[in-house]
């Protein structure tokens, strides 16, 4: 395959797991020669693959990584941006077997694409995204060499003994977020320690939730865009994909 026959640079997918439909996003980087390239899987917040997401699929395109947003909530199925997407979220909270095989799709999904190469793949979420990427780190998702939670939720699944994590993982944190107090991050510092995996954690202060969704504005549940955070861990997020990638 030459570069000319490579797909599009940007445009949807469609993939399942079981007899559920997914859509998800690819964009790629103008330009990608057909060599195996590393790739970035793009786990959504919790309104699903919408504008926001596809902006930040583009962005991380621009980095010259190929990147595939996923889908966990079905083709179709998209919340409301400044809304309360709870009763999307929340079914997959509670069942996290479940979240683990449709993230599993997707990752599977993105390893497929031409000109990927599925030995150095990364997973980068925010939010809620966030905790999906470092569940793709928990699942030992083959070829995955690196995660990235921006302002994630940090719960962990608890759907049985973790095994090892051979991905290395990068948490991106406001101090400030009331999603993930104290307790959390200490939490996931306890359990990414004892899983043996290689692991940084930029904490942001006076940072909350979401501090990188620019026109994010409701101090009342701790959801506030904040431009340095931003700033510092885009520089933070794509220093640590380039070394990681290098390194494999």
């Amino acid at each position: 395959m030459n570069a000319a026959s490579l797909p599009p640079e940007r445009g949807f997918i469609s993939y399942t797991d079981g007899t559920t439909v997914f859509e998800g996003y690819v964009a790629r980087p103008a330009g990608m020669a057909a060599s195996r390239t590393p790739c970035v899987v793009l786990a959504h917040e919790w309104s699903g693959l919408n504008a926001a997401m596809r902006r930040c699929a583009d962005r991380f395109a621009a980095l010259g990584y190929p990147c595939f947003a996923a889908d966990v909530y079905g083709k179709g199925v998209r919340g409301d941006e400044q809304g309360d997407n709870a009763h999307l979220m929340d079914p997959l909270m509670a069942d996290r077997r479940l979240l683990r095989r449709r993230l599993l799709a997707g990752f599977e999904a993105a390893t497929r694409l031409p000109g990927v190469d599925p030995k150095r793949m990364a997973a980068v979420g925010y939010c809620f995204g966030g905790l999906c990427a470092l569940d793709l780190a928990r699942a030992a998702a083959p070829g995955l060499v690196a995660a990235v939670s921006f302002h994630g939720v940090l719960q962990p699944p608890r759907i049985g003994t973790q095994g090892p994590i051979d991905a290395s993982v990068l948490l991106l944190h406001g101090w400030e977020d009331p999603v993930a107090p104290p307790a959390d991050v200490l939490g996931i510092a306890t359990e990414l320690t004892q899983a043996g995996a290689d692991w940084q954690l930029h904490a942001y202060g006076h940072a909350r939730h979401a501090f990188t969704f620019e026109g994010a504005d409701f101090p009342e549940r701790g959801i506030v865009y904040d431009a340095a955070a931003d700033r510092r861990s885009w520089a933070a997020c794509a220093a640590f994909l380039a070394e990681r990638f290098a390194a494999t």
